[in-house]
Formats: structure tokens, sequence, C-alpha cells
């Protein structure tokens, strides 16, 4: 496996972990998740570009 294929694997997992709706991130509001969702998407351009 890649190091790309990896980093999207792990930043899928950590996408799951600050999704509002469960007990531990309830307070945090969208703020996690989007910055992590938008980590995700750039991470994904750059392994299909070829990039990484």
């Amino acid at each position: 496996m890649s190091l790309g294929t990896i980093l999207v694997i792990l930043l899928i997992l950590i996408l799951l972990g600050v999704i509002p709706s469960w007990g531990h991130s309830r307070s945090w509001g969208y703020g996690p998740s989007g910055i992590v969702g938008t980590i995700l998407v750039i991470v994904l351009i750059l392994v299909l570009l070829g990039r990484m």
C-alpha cells in the first residue's frame, strides 16, 4: 500500500471519529469534521493526480 492510500484510510477514520452526532463530540459542532473533510478532499485529489 502506498503512503497516499494509508493517509486516505487514516483521514476517513478520523472523519468518522469527529461526527457531531456521537456523544464524545456532540459539543464540538461541525468545525472538526469540516476541517478533516477538507484535508481528506485535498489528499484524495493529490492521490488521484499521482502527487503523493
